[in-house]
């Protein structure tokens, strides 16, 4: 035997370990009972997909269930057939024609039969749709991943040092890039009524998903970082990002909620404006809780009316050991698996039970408690939450 031949053990081992190897890059180290909780989750968000297109009602008016079954596969198969290009529709229904369908001839009188079995031409054709769609969302994820890249630039990647405030924050998208928006700065100019810098807390969410409410998203941070430039007041500031919004608000259809404050953090006095957003939860250091409400319909809703909507301030004082707690209606509108929306009702104990701790800690308690809930779900929208915690 050659002194360089691997010895049968070594040469299984080595098979093994690269099989390991290679089934650890495909699954990105989940567990089985993970990778069928994602797929399913996947599986209810693609039926959800295609089933929108589907007639449903004209379906269900047949009596018999066979055809209703029928008719549903068909227009289930319909739907995700129309999401193709015209080139690829084609070429799917070649491929499954080809799959079912069998050549057979026979000649002479010893009757030899020739036949072509063309379902390997038909995976091949399937093969290669799959390897185009693959290669478009390849090159759509890249595209997404510089536009994520870009969205980054505009929001903190760490909070604030301010004295007397303690600050965290965290998002997650629904898809690559989201609509969401949160910041927390002092301004740079001072406001007309203020001696010292003001820090302006600020947390938003436009309405819709993706690559549209991500690029209205950059428009309103750049018109905030703008007029906080300015020594305009935070009532001023506010009309003038309602403004900016209608006029690129498609017809109302791009609206945007959003929470603004102003903290004075040498006497902790706050003014805010709540534009159609979900109420912050204050918790007073006693336990009490206090949701802010005042303020006024969305940011970009059409006028219906000569004058425009009013946005009235409200001032609270926040005192040592207040916490303060902003999101979007992602965090309460997460649904687990079956069906169930997380909501209020389990956001606020989770908040008012909270221990004297740091601002990260109570992030990171809520937004575990909604990823507990939700499970293998897929996200539905994007999450986003702000919390702030006053230490002196």
């Amino acid at each position: 035997m050659s002194t360089s031949a691997i010895p049968p053990a070594d040469a299984e081992r080595k098979g093994r370990r690269r099989l390991r190897s290679f089934w650890a890059r495909v699954t990105e180290g989940l567990e089985l009972q993970q990778l069928w909780g994602q797929f399913v989750a996947e599986a209810k968000s693609s039926y959800s997909l295609y089933s929108k297109d589907v007639d449903w009602e004209e379906i269900q008016r047949e009596k018999s269930k066979l055809k209703r079954f029928v008719f549903g596969a068909w227009g289930l198969f319909q739907a995700m057939l129309m999401k193709l290009s015209p080139a690829r529709r084609v070429l799917l229904l070649v491929a499954i024609v080809l799959l079912t369908f069998q050549v057979g001839s026979h000649s002479g009188e010893g009757h030899n039969e020739v036949n072509f079995n063309l379902g390997g031409l038909g995976a091949l054709i399937l093969f290669v749709l799959l390897a185009l769609e693959l290669a478009d969302r390849v090159t759509m994820k890249r595209d997404l991943e510089i536009a994520r890249e870009i969205q980054q630039w505009l929001v903190p990647d760490h909070a604030p040092v301010v004295s007397g405030m303690d600050i965290a924050f965290a998002t997650r998208p629904q898809n690559t890039v989201a609509g969401d928006y949160y910041d927390a700065f002092l301004r740079p100019t001072l406001p007309h009524d203020s001696a010292t810098p003001p820090l302006l807390v600020v947390v938003a969410d436009v309405a819709g998903k993706s690559v549209p409410a991500a690029l209205l998203m950059a428009t309103f941070q750049a018109g905030l970082r703008a007029l906080s430039a300015t020594p305009e007041s935070l009532d001023e500031i506010v009309v003038g990002l309602d403004r900016y919004a209608r006029a690129h608000s498609l017809e109302g259809r791009r609206f945007t909620t959003a929470f603004l404050a102003e903290i004075n953090p040498e006497t902790g006095e706050m003014r805010y404006v709540n534009a159609g957003h979900n109420s912050p939860i204050l918790r007073r250091v006693t336990g009490q809780i206090e949701r802010l409400e005042t303020g006024g319909p969305p940011f970009g809703v059409p006028l219906f009316a000569e004058h425009e909507p009013a946005y009235p301030s409200a001032r609270v004082q926040l005192n040592r050991g207040d916490l303060l707690v902003i999101f979007t209606d992602g965090v309460i509108e997460a649904v687990n698996d079956r069906g169930e929306e997380f909501g209020e009702a389990r956001l606020i104990p989770g908040v008012q039970s909270a221990p004297n701790e740091s601002a990260s800690e109570t992030l990171k308690r809520v937004m575990t408690q909604v990823n507990t809930f939700v499970g293998y779900a897929r996200q539905h929208d994007d999450i986003t939450c702000l919390v702030l915690r006053v230490t002196t």
